[in-house]
């Protein structure tokens, strides 16, 4: 077996990350990963597919990270995981690119230039950014096939697509209308509602009051409040609510007459009205008004329009309770309007084109742009008379995501699933799933099911799947060829591609006597294919349909909560209307990634640090445990920080590394002094209680993590790991290390370092999810000494809890102790007293007596790292002036007790006795003022009840259940003691900046000022304690030569002053070493004894260059080997070379 390799004392974890990276690289871990689970049980895995048009940015991160940990441990729990990687490559962002490249300013320049010319274009530039993502994705530690990826532009994924909207029309889900939705001029495409909610600003618009003539009341105006004068032209009809008051009022100069809702009056700004006539909105239905425009005056006699309706929809909030209907522009506009037969389901009138142009159905403001037209709109109302007032409206409005320009609503001819019709099957499947968070899935994505809308799943654009439906003339005959065979036999052309370019010129034959029918122009919205990843990445139905039908539902997906109504709802649609199936088992729903300040991350703003800079500064680990340990994996918001991630390195990673480095060390030093291997003993014997309560605390955590990562819940998960590591250095480490560096024997020395061997292999196999690069930076050393065959960490199993290593008694007694020792230390800390000094006694104050017997057992350890004399557990507090005190929980009373809160808190904070806590105690319950009250709204702690706390030498702090009592009055002895350790301290921290290893030799001159202070007589009176204790011998007084390293600093009312020499400066007595370029020199004489023996040189050669593997020898100035029977004396002075 191999020995450990010595361990820097520095690490740069993003260099070692970058070594790991290029390692897994070059051996092709991930594959042979996959190919040692190809016969396990599947865990299946989709992966939604991003763009590749644009920069993988912090979301795309966080997203990707909870895939790669869920995922890498199924696999380190006995499972197969396929992870493809996936491609969005169809749809307007590509679109919009090309656009912006080539100038194109609407459909007719595609169609000049042709659709295939500007599709090439767009595949050309699908997988601009592929390599970036492919390094970034990488380089943060996720495993994900990059190689057998699929791309929604594949024709076997497009076929795909084709068959499952082949089945939805067999189903009768599938058919044509009209919808009013959010339309991007500059894309002259229609959005989702789900797109048009992406990018909502702050905008200006004008404000308009618009008074429409009633017909037969010469100066009646029924006044209408919009934001939108462009939508004036089209207007068809006004509403009012049925049950509200309205009211005539007269203008007393004008004589005018406005009709306007009672509640909203106010807005008309006129304070020369008078109300002459009150009526409900039900007795207006049906007045008739003047259009404003002749332009669609027509269909007065057609349809009855310019009339007033009823709805309920109509508000008391805004505007004035008569709302402007413009059906073909607004969504509630379009469905009041179809119900009262104002407009039917075949006509169409909406005068604005695909670039947000007036038509020549409006030829006073044809050609121009509508948002351009408001000004002349309204002027052209001033003039005749209809504009009752004017001003600006601050408003949020939706923007194109993709353009960044104003969206506007129109009515679009579209090809939609029936999705209202299967909503009680989508609640259904719903319910099937489980979520993290719940709250998620059963109120927002819930409530977005229940009120779910048909789905209009056609974009009139040019890069995409083709909607596969070849129509009539007339539309009576359709037909869905649901395979690209079928459509060859149907056209009898040989077909390699599906996009628009290939199929938009084939024709098929009608059945019914009309011609030929025509393939319909339009493409498939993106997240119709998106939504229909599980079944067309892998060909479904054409091949692997039993593993396809094997493996559906997925046992797991994870995207950020915006996609409760993006790919969550595209699946969910998809899946229902196919297999009446969910198309997931388990989802985790992460939250947003914001700027620091709360804002929504911005390229343009800078507001935020590049990803892959931090990556390279801190490593991709620790950015890893930031975006998991933070509340976003809770469905909330991160306000992302960079300190947050510099803070894991110094709170998690280098306590890990120094854990790590201390068990090599001390391992080798074990080796070193018994000149035995030391081999990771598998059966525990040690009976020290604190090997054993380590154990049993990992063991422990263990079973928690696997406990909740099978619930999903990381975020109870990572922040019981990353503090474990302060709970290991700074009690296990901290109060062993003389153990481990074998003060106490060889057989208690090994009993530690198995204790810590053993904890940190477990930690590191329990870790390798999260920490991927660090535990196998570790993992390849640890292996050599347990013996494990797993070239990889992430090749080994996550472990399993050993139940027989947990012992909840002993790791209760350490909880208590832990408990004490940060009490006192909070003392310590409040008083200005550093641990180097002793103080004479604590006293510890407990209801509990368990809780005191287990501090009597760990008495030694409390003392210990308290630098305590003695310890005193009572449960009698009034012997030490100590009374009960009620702390009211303010919020839950609020709550409940509402304006009685503050007499019961006022109760509980000055009026409750003793007895009534007692008893609160010993019952759970309390009864004050009428009211019963919990454990959960009151709690009781301890109170020091003298009146002057400090005034007996002690100070105290307390928790709910536990007051330590500290003895902080001084005495001469403890003083000194204290002072002595203040100097030794001083001694080591210099032979630490002299780069001295604890065998090197050296010196310290001390010169204390003033000679006669306390510290001067301390370092006189306990000089060769500190000798003993450094290793160092002494001088008092200044040196006369030149020192290795010098240091002056302030002892309480003294200034010391220290003179470090180390002896490989002059007198250096040993072996100079050459390795290559590196060099060590090696004395012959230490503190602790000469080195006599060739494997003893030997032995600090290996460490000193880091060769454990392999034979090694010495040659001397003239290239002779050095013979191991040599005289290790004669050495002194040589210059040898490693061979």
């Amino acid at each position: 077996m191999a020995k450990l390799s010595t361990v820097p004392d520095q690490i740069n974890f993003a260099d070692e990350e970058a070594k790991i990276l290029k390692k897994w690289k070059d051996e092709d871990t991930f594959q042979k990963s996959v190919a040692l689970s190809k016969d396990r049980p599947h865990f299946t895995f989709f992966d939604g597919p991003p763009f590749a048009t644009g920069l993988p940015h912090y979301g795309h991160i966080l997203a990707g990270t909870i895939k790669d940990v869920v995922t890498r441990w199924a696999h380190q729990n006995g499972h197969c995981v396929q992870r493809r990687f996936g491609w969005d490559t169809h749809g307007l962002p590509v679109e919009h690119e090309v656009d912006k490249s080539l100038g194109i300013k609407g459909p007719q320049d595609v169609y000049e230039m042709g659709i295939g010319t500007y599709n090439q274009h767009c595949r050309s530039i699908v997988m601009r950014y592929s390599a970036e993502w492919e390094e970034s994705v990488n380089r943060m530690g996720r495993w994900i096939d990059f190689r057998n990826d699929y791309k929604t532009l594949y024709p076997t994924f497009m076929e795909s697509v084709w068959w499952a909207f082949s089945e939805l029309v067999k189903k009768g889900l599938v058919y044509r209308g009209v919808k009013v939705m959010p339309f991007s001029t500059a894309c002259s495409t229609p959005l989702s509602n789900f797109e048009a909610g992406q990018n909502y600003k702050d905008v200006v618009d004008p404000s308009a009051f618009v008074g429409f003539k009633q017909e037969g009341h010469e100066n009646r105006y029924l006044v209408a409040w919009t934001t939108t004068p462009w939508t004036l032209p089209s207007n068809l009809a006004l509403c009012v609510h049925p049950e509200l008051q309205y009211l005539v009022a007269k203008d007393k100069t004008t004589g005018k007459e406005y009709v306007v809702m009672e509640d909203r009056l106010f807005e008309l700004k006129n304070e020369n009205l008078e109300v002459v006539e009150k009526m409900t909105g039900k007795q207006l239905e049906g007045v008739k008004y003047e259009p404003l425009f002749p332009y669609f005056k027509h269909l007065r006699e057609q349809t009855g329009a310019f009339r007033v309706l009823n709805n309920t929809f109509v508000t008391t909030d805004t505007g004035t309770g008569i709302v402007h209907q413009a059906p073909y522009f607004g969504e509630i506009d379009y469905q009041v309007c179809k119900e009262n037969e104002i407009i039917t389901k075949d006509m169409v009138v909406c005068p604005v084109d695909e670039k947000g142009l007036y038509t020549k159905e409006v030829p006073d403001y044809a050609g121009l742009y509508v948002k351009d037209a408001d000004k002349l709109i309204l002027k052209h109302l001033k003039e005749t008379g209809h504009l009752v007032r004017q001003s600006d409206c601050k408003h949020s409005y939706p923007f194109c995501w993709r353009s960044d320009t104003p969206l506007l609503y129109k009515a679009v001819p579209s090809w939609f699933i029936r999705v209202e019709s299967i909503v009680p099957l989508l609640l259904a499947n719903n319910e099937q799933t489980y979520w993290v968070p719940a709250f998620v899935k059963e109120k927002r994505f819930a409530n977005w099911l229940r009120d779910a809308r048909d789905w209009a799943v056609s974009r009139n654009r040019f890069w995409g799947t083709p909607i596969n439906l070849w129509v009539s003339d007339d539309l009576e005959e359709v037909v869905a060829p649901s395979s690209i065979a079928e459509l060859e036999e149907l056209t009898g052309h040989k077909i390699t591609d599906i996009h628009r370019e290939s199929i938009d010129h084939l024709t098929i034959p009608s059945k019914t006597g009309r011609g030929v029918l025509r393939r319909v122009p339009e493409v498939f919205d993106c997240w119709f294919e998106s939504g229909s990843m599980p079944y067309a990445q892998n060909h479904y139905p054409f091949e692997n349909r039993k593993i396809f039908e094997e493996n559906f539902p997925a046992d797991f997906i994870a995207e950020g909560i915006d996609q409760t109504r993006g790919w969550f709802y595209t699946l969910l649609v998809l899946s229902t209307a196919l297999f009446n199936k969910p198309p997931w088992k388990n989802l985790i729903c992460n939250g947003l990634v914001l700027a620091p300040d709360g804002s929504k991350m911005s390229k343009r703003k800078k507001n935020y640090p590049d990803p892959m800079e931090i990556v390279h500064k801190y490593g991709a680990d620790a950015l890893r445990l930031y975006l998991i340990n933070s509340p976003v994996v809770r469905g909330e918001n991160l306000r992302f920080r960079e300190e947050g991630v510099r803070d894991l390195l110094k709170d998690v990673f280098l306590p890990w590394f120094n854990a790590y480095r201390f068990f090599v060390q001390n391992v080798q030093l074990y080796e070193h002094d018994t000149q035995q291997q030391f081999v990771m003993p598998q059966e525990v014997k040690s009976e020290n209680v604190m090997d054993r309560w380590i154990e049993s605390f990992t063991n422990s955590l263990v079973g928690f993590v696997r406990k909740e990562m099978n619930a999903y819940r990381l975020y109870a998960v990572v922040s019981p790991l990353t503090r474990y590591f302060d709970t290991l250095t700074n009690i296990y480490i901290r109060l062993n290390r003389k153990r481990i560096k074998g003060d106490s024997g060889v057989e208690d020395q090994l009993h530690a370092l198995a204790a810590l061997g053993r904890v940190l292999v477990l930690i590191v196999r329990l870790m390798a999810p999260f920490t991927p690069f660090f535990s196998e930076y570790i993992w390849q050393n640890l292996r050599k000494v347990t013996g494990a065959k797993e070239e990889s960490v992430h090749f080994a199993m996550i472990p399993e809890a050993n139940e027989s290593l947990i012992d909840e008694n002993v790791e209760r007694r350490v909880e208590a102790m832990r408990n004490v020792i940060d009490l006192v230390r909070l003392v310590r800390d409040r008083e200005g007293i550093a641990v180097k000094y002793p103080l004479k006694e604590m006293i510890v104050i407990n209801r509990n007596s368990q809780y005191l017997e287990d501090i009597e057992s760990l008495k030694h350890y409390v003392l210990l790292e308290l630098n305590v004399r003695k310890l005193t557990v009572s449960q009698d507090k009034n012997k030490y002036g100590i009374t009960l005190k009620a702390d009211p929980n303010f919020k839950l009373l609020g709550a409940r007790l509402k304006g009685e809160q503050k007499k019961v808190a006022d109760y509980l904070k000055n009026k409750i006795t003793e007895a009534e806590l007692e008893q609160f105690l010993a019952e759970g319950k309390l009864t004050v003022l009428g009211h019963e009250l919990t454990s959960e709204e009151v709690a009781v702690s301890y109170a020091n009840n003298t009146s002057a706390p400090g005034e007996h030498g002690y100070q105290t702090h307390s928790d709910a259940k536990t007051i330590v009592m500290v003895d902080t009055s001084e005495d001469e002895s403890l003083v000194e003691e204290g002072l002595c350790r203040e100097v030794t301290n001083r001694v080591q921290r210099l032979r630490k900046q002299a780069k001295l290893i604890s065998t090197d030799s050296a010196s310290v001159h001390i010169v204390v000022q003033p000679a006669d202070s306390l510290v001067g007589q301390v370092l006189t009176a306990r000089k060769a304690e500190i000798e003993a204790a450094t290793g160092t011998p002494i001088t008092i007084g200044a040196p006369t030569k030149t020192a290795t390293a010098t240091s002056k600093s302030a002892i309480k009312d003294a200034e010391v002053e220290l003179w470090l020499f180390s002896d490989t400066d002059s007198s250096f007595e040993g072996v100079t070493v050459f390795n290559g370029s590196k060099k060590i020199r090696i004395p012959l004489k230490t503190s602790n004894g000469t080195l006599e023996k060739y494997h003893d040189l030997l032995y600090n050669v290996r460490s000193a260059f880091d060769l454990w593997n392999g034979k090694i020898s010495l040659k001397d100035e003239s290239d002779a080997l050095v013979h191991p029977t040599v005289e290790i004396s004669s050495l002194a002075g040589r210059k040898l070379t490693v061979s």
